[in-house]
């Protein structure tokens, strides 16, 4: 078994903290898509989406996309549980976490690969116009769940799921994205100083 990843990357890092959180070692091979190794040929026959990470089997076969991923070892290594043990739990976990995703980090993205200049390689055209557009979103979905994070600890209720792990690579995804955490967001700064303290955060 080997993981295909990108240190630092925001999708990579969901699947590392994901790995921490279970207390699970993949031994990893680095792609450095700073320098397009992800469009090469053999990268490409992993994952033909070219994009990281990837998992790859002992029997061949390869995983991306990074919820896909971390749905693999909560399934092979279901303690402690990030995905839920309840139907109930289980389903609100998977809102949360596709609200997180869609409304939150997709975003955050759009704006850092549209408007850093690192990124006009990779994200061909860059459209200027489609980033800044994607501020406010950014702004509105915090505001909104900031106002929800009021009433429990956690993203998705009283304990640490994966829908924490999708939105604290967000949130740290808008330093380089050069967007600011609104002062006002007390609920948000709150969980973020609880879950970026745990040993995972760092993984």
């Amino acid at each position: 078994m080997k993981l295909y990843t990108t240190p630092r990357a925001p999708n990579p890092r969901r699947v590392s903290i994901f790995l921490a959180e279970k207390g699970v070692t993949v031994p990893t091979v680095e792609i450095d898509i700073m320098t397009l190794e992800h469009k090469r040929p053999d990268f490409v026959a992993r994952n033909p989406m070219m994009r990281v990470p990837v998992l790859e089997l002992d029997d061949g076969t390869h995983i991306s996309e990074s919820i896909a991923i971390c749905r693999y070892f909560e399934e092979t290594h279901p303690e402690p549980s990030l995905f839920g043990t309840s139907p109930v739990e289980r389903a609100l976990i998977e809102m949360w976490q596709r609200r997180m995703e869609f409304n939150l980090m997709l975003p955050v993205a759009m704006s850092f690969r549209h408007l850093h200049p690192a990124m006009a390689e990779m994200e061909v055209p860059q459209v200027a116009e489609w980033g800044e557009a994607n501020k406010p979103k950014v702004m509105e979905m915090l505001d909104w769940l900031d106002q929800d994070l009021g009433d429990r600890p956690y993203v998705a209720g009283d304990t640490f799921s994966v829908a924490d792990i999708t939105t604290l690579v967000a949130v740290d995804f808008m330093k380089p994205a050069r967007l600011a955490l609104p002062e006002t967001c007390a609920n948000i700064r709150r969980w973020y100083t609880d879950v970026s303290a745990r040993p995972s955060a760092a993984a």
